[in-house]
């Protein structure tokens, strides 16, 4: 018999269409503007550089775990039977937690690349080269997938012998832990040690690279000068606040604070709301890809 794991969101009719709006709303910006940002920047051979590749695959994890969760959650918003598969579960599990660290250490790598951009300039097109910046992202892949793999593994193997109720949008590691009957040292020992390293390993690299951004800019004499260094990495740096603070909140702390109704809110707004920001704050605040669709409508 399959093991199902159940959503429980119990409303009135019109605060499921109410729900069911907004969140197709937020669905849909999501989709477009991170799919638009890859095609655009595909298209456009001037922003064919590491910065934008960077920006591409961060679109594109954006947009798989935001599909990966999102088209599940609209389902069940309307849907009667809200139940998954429990392979569809892991499966869902896999996929969120594999983009979520790789965009972890990709923050990491583009901290690195405005690094070389404003302090290592002469060596630029030797440190980030196109076979370094694939490196680069194919390790951020690889790691995301090998922690993704290991956390997905102790979580199922867990035993579930009460309610299989989930009590969340989607299948994550703080409700599957509630759930338990068994022990669940090991679980939480994984994420703070190997997510641990992996988040505290990535921050590092973002606070260092920023650190040496700031020095390098303050020796540029004129005002102008050191505004246009710092409005190139507002973007990214607010990116990387708000993303890995959520994460950090997330999943860096004890099991027995965890509080569902709390949970459910802040794992929403990194799954959708902040990729769905994430495309536009970089779009508004650059001139290349703004002024990139009207080169191609001409």
């Amino acid at each position: 018999m399959e093991k199902e794991n159940c959503f429980s969101v119990t409303s009135t009719l019109g605060m499921k269409v109410t729900l069911f709006t907004m969140f197709l709303l937020v669905y849909l910006i999501n989709l477009l503007a991170n799919l638009g940002m890859i095609i655009l920047i595909r298209m456009d051979p001037q922003l064919h550089t590491p910065m934008y590749f960077f920006l591409s695959h961060l679109s594109f994890g954006d947009l798989c775990y935001s599909i990966a969760i999102g088209s599940k959650m609209l389902f069940n918003v309307l849907a009667n039977n809200k139940s998954i598969p429990f392979f569809g579960c892991a499966l869902q599990f896999l996929i969120s937690c594999t983009f979520a660290d790789s965009e972890c250490l990709l923050l990491a790598v583009m901290a690195y690349d405005r690094y070389n951009t404003i302090s290592n300039l002469l060596l630029y097109t030797v440190s980030m080269c196109s076979r370094v910046c694939s490196l680069l992202m194919a390790g951020a892949y690889m790691v995301g997938m090998a922690d993704a793999l290991i956390h997905t593994t102790l979580a199922f193997h867990l035993c579930f012998c009460a309610s299989n109720e989930i009590n969340h949008f989607f299948c994550d590691i703080p409700p599957l832990l509630l759930l338990s009957c068994s022990g669940t040292q090991i679980n939480e020992l994984a994420i703070f040690t190997i997510y641990g390293f992996i988040e505290l390993s990535s921050i590092s690299g973002v606070l260092v690279s920023y650190c040496y951004i700031f020095l390098s800019v303050l020796k540029i004499h004129s005002a102008e000068g050191r505004l246009k260094a710092f409005s190139t990495c507002t973007s990214h740096l607010t990116e990387a606040a708000i993303f890995q603070g959520t994460l950090l909140f997330m999943y860096l702390r004890p099991s027995s604070s965890y509080s569902l109704d709390q949970d459910k809110i802040t794992s929403l707004f990194y799954t959708l709301v902040i990729s769905m920001l994430n495309p536009l704050i970089y779009s508004l605040r650059n001139k290349d890809v703004k002024k990139n669709p009207r080169k191609i409508e001409n």
